[in-house]
């Protein structure tokens, strides 16, 4: 009897971790077993719990994978401390906020582009006839702007617009539609590829661009094509109240934090989807996101993007290689401090306003993912050089390089 509940005991944890395998999450391993020190890596603890008790941010929720595993997860903190302190978990949702821009909406341009529905040197206006040129001193109109100047953030539009400006106008909440045609009709602050401005209204108006090739929101776009394809479970645009629990609040606005609610407030006037921002995902979904990029666009049998087009959104696109940006990532623009100063100059990353953070080095085949809340309550935390001192602490720890 002893054997034979040996034996079920043996085939339920079989299934057990063959179900978890077939769920995708990044294995575990030590640090040691993919040439990394134990011993580095535990500076994290002391340098992120100190940014904690400063109050620098209410908690965080860190993941460093390399060669396909996980070598270091954990949380620190409270996930919240207004309305009354509540601790931080694994595996809780963040507003992803401008990591949004390369994970959902630069991704499904680029799936549309491998597909032929449309090519990146396309002109904006060809999708959106209102989309006025830059015009010069004599108000003679320059170039017509393309898919990938907006993809650079080298179309020449504004870094943003408060909702008040469209509010007056179009109400609340406002259509996609409504929005880009507003932003389509600004004054252009330069020609199209002769400088770089980080604008969140390039992925806005890209967002459009998806939705009227495909006839799908970007929302429903990445799900299909990108988050469910990979299983990425709890990555979604505007969550369910069923995982408003699991959901870290950011900003208290009249009294009460937004939770599951996007805190963009462009992303917010379009009802939570956007291009620029919108995206709650956990860390281990990133990470798997992030290892299909290191995989050359497949995870676990699943493809979702070509060899070349992974090539294409993670190296300094040549046209405007003053700009350090990638199709939708960033390589190395003033934007890419979280990087640290230890990796490479193949690494690629992104960040997001309300405390995310999101590193890839193919070099030497590691991730980080790195998420904060620092807007809660008030925004008003500070994460710009603890991220960069966090790659420091990761890229040190790999003392073997192959």
């Amino acid at each position: 009897m002893r054997n034979v509940l040996k034996i079920l005991t043996c085939l339920f944890l079989c299934a057990f971790f063959a179900c978890q395998s077939r769920s995708g999450f990044l294995p575990t391993a030590k640090p040691e077993s993919v040439g990394m020190s134990s011993a580095r890596l535990q500076i994290l603890d002391k340098i992120i719990q100190e940014a904690v008790d400063h109050e620098d941010f209410p908690g965080a929720d860190i993941l460093v994978a390399r060669r396909g595993k996980i070598v270091w997860r954990k949380v620190y903190g409270h996930s919240q401390w207004i309305p009354e302190f509540a601790p931080m978990e694994i595996s809780m949702i963040f507003d992803l906020a401008s990591i949004t821009k390369p994970v959902a909406t630069a991704t499904s341009l680029m799936i549309l582009a491998e597909d032929g529905q449309l090519s990146l040197w396309d002109r904006v206006v060809d999708y959106i006839p209102e989309f006025v040129p830059y015009l010069d001193e004599d108000a003679e109109p320059g170039e017509d702007a393309c898919i990938w100047h907006l993809l650079t953030h080298t179309a020449g539009l504004p870094d943003y617009i408060w909702e008040l400006e469209v509010l007056e106008e179009y109400g609340n909440p406002i259509s996609l539609e409504s929005l880009v045609e507003y932003i389509a009709q600004l004054d252009k602050l330069y020609p199209p590829g002769e400088d770089f401005f980080y604008s969140c209204l390039d992925f806005i108006t890209l967002s459009y661009i998806v939705k009227k090739v495909s006839g799908k929101s970007i929302a429903e776009f990445a799900k299909e094509n990108i988050f469910s394809p990979l299983n990425m479970r709890h990555t979604f645009y505007s969550p369910l109240e069923e995982f408003y629990p699991r959901c870290v609040p950011t900003e208290v606005i009249d009294g009460r934090p937004l939770i599951g609610v996007v805190h963009d407030p462009l992303a917010r006037l379009l009802g939570g989807v956007s291009g620029n921002a919108g995206l709650f995902s956990t860390a281990d979904d990133l990470g798997i996101f992030a290892q299909m990029l290191l995989n050359e666009g497949e995870f676990n049998g699943v493809r979702i993007l070509s060899p070349l087009a992974v090539e294409r959104m993670s190296e300094i696109y040549r046209i405007v290689d003053f700009a350090g940006r990638g199709l939708g990532w960033d390589l190395n623009s003033s934007f890419s401090t979280n990087q640290g100063n230890l990796f490479g100059p193949r690494t690629f990353g992104h960040t997001g306003y309300t405390g995310t953070s999101l590193i890839i080095d193919p070099e030497t085949e590691t991730l980080v993912i790195f998420l904060t809340n620092r807007v809660h309550p008030y925004d008003e935390g500070e994460i710009v050089s603890l991220r960069s001192r966090v790659a420091n602490v990761v890229a040190s720890s790999i003392i073997k390089k192959y």
